[in-house]
């Protein structure tokens, strides 16, 4: 079973099927589709972004510091979840694959505290919740990197202040589907193709979040022993 969540709250439940009728969600790949942009071009506007985040850091500008139980080094976090080795049976559902630990935004974060958090977590996304903890969004490493979103290399800082100073909100993909835990594993495959998304926050019935499923999970589940139960 699939959701879709936004700022409103739920705005459909359903099957597969039933879920790439949704026009906003089976336009999420074109909507998000990067500007052709040199490689040199994206590599110097990724490294101004680095360094001014790194700046402020240092500075103590940013920081959010009620959220400094959640942010590890990401050897931690990796060892963290090796810990939790995979049961050795046929895996179908999200749940035997997912991430159990919520790495989440609060959708009054900033750019800059999103961006802290997603280098420190060593994660390439984050679903975004409200105060109540419900999903209202995805927010990614690519939106933050936009080429058309951020300043040039050399704009004044205070530029660079501005854009990092937004509301997660402004940014994030919203509304972003999600997926029941209980979920096969093959449809979430195939809502990840559709969506051209990274991965999908696992949620329950009233929004809240249950954990994160990405495409690496899945090709990891591929290479390793016991394999998917793919033809099941």
């Amino acid at each position: 079973m699939f959701s879709v969540y936004g700022v409103q709250g739920r705005l459909f439940r359903g099957s597969l099927e039933q879920l790439r009728q949704v026009g906003g969600v089976s336009a999420l790949t074109r909507t998000r589709t990067l500007l052709p942009v040199a490689k040199e071009g994206r590599d110097r506007l990724a490294e101004s972004f680095g360094a001014f985040v790194e700046s402020e850091a240092n500075n103590g500008m940013g920081r959010d510091t009620s959220t400094d139980e959640s942010r590890k080094s990401p050897l931690s976090a990796y060892t963290e979840t090796q810990l939790g080795s995979i049961e050795r049976r046929p895996l179908t559902q999200v749940q035997d694959l997912m991430s159990k630990e919520i790495i989440s935004l609060k959708d009054t974060a900033t750019v800059l505290q999103a961006w802290q958090i997603l280098s420190e977590k060593a994660v390439g996304q984050a679903p975004v919740v409200d105060a109540h903890g419900h999903l209202v969004g995805l927010l990614t490493r690519a939106d933050l990197l936009r080429p058309e979103r951020l300043p040039a290399p050399d704009s004044h800082a205070l530029a660079w202040r501005a854009f990092t100073l937004q509301n997660v909100t402004e940014i994030m993909v919203t509304p972003v589907p999600s997926v029941a835990a209980d979920a096969d594993i093959r449809r979430v495959a195939q809502v990840l193709l559709d969506t051209g998304l990274p991965g999908l926050p696992v949620a329950d019935e009233q929004g809240l979040l249950a954990g994160f499923i990405t495409r690496s999970d899945i090709l990891r589940a591929v290479v390793t022993e016991p394999p998917l139960d793919l033809w099941g």
